[in-house]
């Protein structure tokens, strides 16, 4: 039988409008487009990022909305910061997959052998410009959103540290403990962030399908719940606008990241993420001739990709525990 088609972006309507980031280009930190606020008292450096992927414009609409709202930090510093700006400028609705980055995924240049090296590009410009700011920040809250239209999912790295950060803010419901990507280093697994000994520590929140309204709502509750919990704003700041109590998370160990190792990978079904498949063995895809299947029972599907790319990641698998 021949497997579902995977859906086009014409399945996925442009609920969101990109706000105009360039008010913030100048900053107040020397580095375009990052703003921080000191509040005078001792406290950790809080940070939210936003747009390291051009295409995903519901952290663009927080910070933007946040900026609005005079947020100020009642302890410590707090800095908001829009990252792949390159990218982001070139979001048009009408192609809205076309930005996610310019010449590379900003989202795996994260380690020192990469951003010491002579590789160029509009993206490791960019992170290396920006680096100097990131290796300040204490507690950082990294937006993004996701493909398909499937539940929010906090990625809180391997660490208990990242667990137990992921677990104060609350939200969303799905946390995923996992070691990234084969294919390079995220922004939240970056230096101390992935350092069991380091106080130090990032989350990376996807709040959804990239363009569906519920992914705006869902990073404005992630970021006003991470700020109260880090102790960068208060009640009286954040409670207007907080949703209703969430309900208690589930913990997703990541067991098994499947990456292509070929030119044709292809997947038996039309998965769009969080499918538990039940038996040990079950097929998933091919990679080339190879059949890819569940590595255990009771198998957790995260974020399979429609970038089937060789050396890419095309699926995480994991278990509940938690």
């Amino acid at each position: 039988m021949t497997p579902p088609a995977v859906p086009t972006t014409d399945d996925y309507p442009i609920e969101l409008t990109a706000p105009d980031i360039a008010p913030y280009k100048a900053g107040n930190t020397g580095i375009d487009y990052i703003t921080t606020f000191d509040s005078g008292q001792a406290g950790p450096h809080v940070a939210i990022t936003a747009v390291v992927h051009g295409n995903e414009v519901c952290g663009a609409i927080t910070l933007d909305w946040l900026m609005k709202l005079g947020v100020r930090p009642k302890q410590g510093r707090l800095s908001l910061g829009f990252m792949n700006v390159a990218a982001y400028s070139r979001f048009d609705p009408a192609m809205p997959t076309a930005s996610r980055f310019v010449d590379e995924d900003f989202n795996r240049l994260w380690d020192t052998a990469t951003l010491d090296g002579p590789r160029d590009s509009i993206e490791l410009r960019r992170a290396r410009e920006v680096r100097p700011f990131i290796d300040t920040v204490d507690r950082l809250l990294d937006i993004h959103s996701m493909q398909h239209a499937t539940g929010a999912l906090m990625l809180a790295g391997p660490l208990d540290k990242g667990r137990k950060l992921a677990e104060g803010v609350g939200v969303p419901e799905l946390v995923v403990m996992d070691e990234g990507h084969a294919a390079g280093r995220r922004m939240r697994d970056y230096a101390d962030f992935r350092d069991a000994a380091s106080p130090k520590d990032a989350l990376l929140v996807e709040c959804g399908q990239h363009w569906e309204k519920s992914s705006e709502t869902l990073a404005k509750e992630t970021a006003l719940r991470f700020l109260l919990y880090t102790g960068a704003v208060d009640m009286e700041f954040a409670g207007p606008h907080l949703g209703p109590t969430p309900p208690k998370q589930k913990i997703v160990e990541i067991t098994q990241p499947v990456t292509i190792e070929t030119d044709d990978f292809r997947f038996a079904q039309d998965f769009r993420g969080m499918e538990v498949i039940a038996e040990a063995g079950s097929l998933l895809g091919h990679d080339g001739d190879r059949p890819v299947v569940t590595p255990h029972d009771d198998c957790v599907l995260i974020m399979p990709s429609r970038r089937l790319n060789k050396g890419a990641t095309a699926v995480r698998l994991g278990r509940v525990i938690g």
